[in-house]
């Protein structure tokens, strides 16, 4: 069992937990991610490490509650358990003193860019970061982003916040002010958010990785379920990513997927909370 040693919410249906996960902590490097199970019967879903501590052996996990699963991770509180973590899992970003780079989070890829700014930073880069949200409530962790770079821009799609409109604004102005200083793009966000991004450095000629978070059941690379097509080629994201070139990717094929199970994925959520209203374990 790996205890709940902290619980925040951090925006609407959005929490933030620390777990208590010595293997995964000891050995996760930024990019990767972990495969949680809430309880024995449940699914496996993936989950990218916003943070770790080796000392404490603990890793920080955000989730955004949009399914069954996550609903029910979001339910628990410090003191329960998850059941499973295993990890960390998948390819770590490629970390090195490029020069001038930028990193994009859009909505809950907040997270999962934090530590890539950071090691980047770490690692010598002068960063510059744009974080976005659809309002000024689902924003998070802005000071955190802050404190590992060079520059943040700040953007919500209503204009409640920050700069009004959407990240890959700011970003081609970077682009078009910075032309051949910027080395490359990070971006992690919603599929649609990080097609755009790498629309937008393509022409740019500025290489731009992106982290997806698709469909995903074992982890290792045996179910098929995570496939993209990448260059032309079949990719799983759980052993080739979870990092992608992102002018490679077929992003059209991508967001299909995402939705292939939109039905069963709405039934279960309807079952759990009937379940739950009765007071049944679901």
């Amino acid at each position: 069992m790996y205890p709940i040693l902290e619980k925040q919410e951090l925006a609407p249906a959005i929490k933030m937990m620390v777990v208590e996960a010595p293997n995964a902590a000891r050995k996760a490097r930024a990019g990767q991610f972990v495969i949680v199970r809430v309880d024995e019967p449940g699914e496996r879903i993936p989950l990218t490490i916003a943070d770790h501590d080796p000392a404490k052996g603990t890793v920080t996990l955000i989730l955004q509650e949009v399914g069954k699963t996550t609903m029910h991770m979001g339910a628990l509180e410090v003191g329960d358990s998850l059941a499973t973590v295993a990890g960390p899992l998948g390819h770590p970003t490629e970390i090195e003193d490029y020069g001038t780079v930028v990193c994009v989070g859009g909505g809950v890829g907040i997270a999962p860019i934090f530590p890539i700014a950071r090691a980047l930073k770490q690692a010598g880069n002068r960063v510059a970061s744009i974080i976005g949200a659809r309002s000024h409530d689902l924003l998070f962790w802005e000071d955190r982003m802050r404190s590992v770079s060079d520059e943040l821009i700040v953007c919500t799609d209503d204009g409640s916040y920050g700069r009004p409109g959407l990240v890959t604004e700011p970003l081609r102005e970077l682009l078009e002010e910075r032309r051949g200083e910027i080395a490359r793009v990070w971006a992690v966000g919603p599929a649609i958010m990080m097609k755009f991004v790498s629309r937008t450095t393509e022409p740019f000629g500025v290489p731009t990785t992106v982290s997806l978070n698709t469909v995903m059941i074992d982890g290792t690379g045996m179910c098929g379920g995570c496939r993209v097509m990448s260059g032309g080629a079949a990719q799983f994201v759980c052993v080739d990513g979870p990092e992608f070139d992102g002018w490679q990717v077929d992003w059209d094929l991508l967001l299909s997927r995402l939705q292939y199970y939109r039905p069963q994925e709405q039934e279960a959520v309807e079952h759990w909370q009937a379940c739950r209203s009765e007071g049944v374990i679901a």
